[in-house]
């Protein structure tokens, strides 16, 4: 083995109780692990506040809120990059 540590690994993770093998770097398999443990959090939360056929509907309702979430996180990160870039210019002009 190399001395690489985004060597690929495989590992499974269930996701509303369903088994997925997955081939990933072993330097992403902490962040893996915790975000299929947020997905599960999240499909039981749906299930004990809405009654759905089946897990199908939690895993959308929770696609959906993550990608909002996402989209929230993105727009934040533009505006704060806006502001950073106004404030550097505001120094510039300090600057003899």
């Amino acid at each position: 083995m190399n001395n690489n540590t985004d060597d690929i690994i495989n590992i499974n993770v269930i996701i509303a109780d369903r088994p997925y093998p997955l081939k990933i770097k072993q330097s992403e398999e902490e962040d893996v692990r915790k975000a299929a443990k947020e997905v599960n959090e999240k499909v039981t939360q749906f299930q004990q506040v809405y009654a759905a056929k089946d897990k199908q509907d939690y895993l959308a309702m929770s696609a959906l809120m993550y990608a909002v979430q996402s989209l929230e996180n993105k727009k934040k990160s533009v505006d704060n990059e806006a502001e950073f870039e106004k404030d550097l210019e505001e120094l510039e002009k300090l600057l003899p």
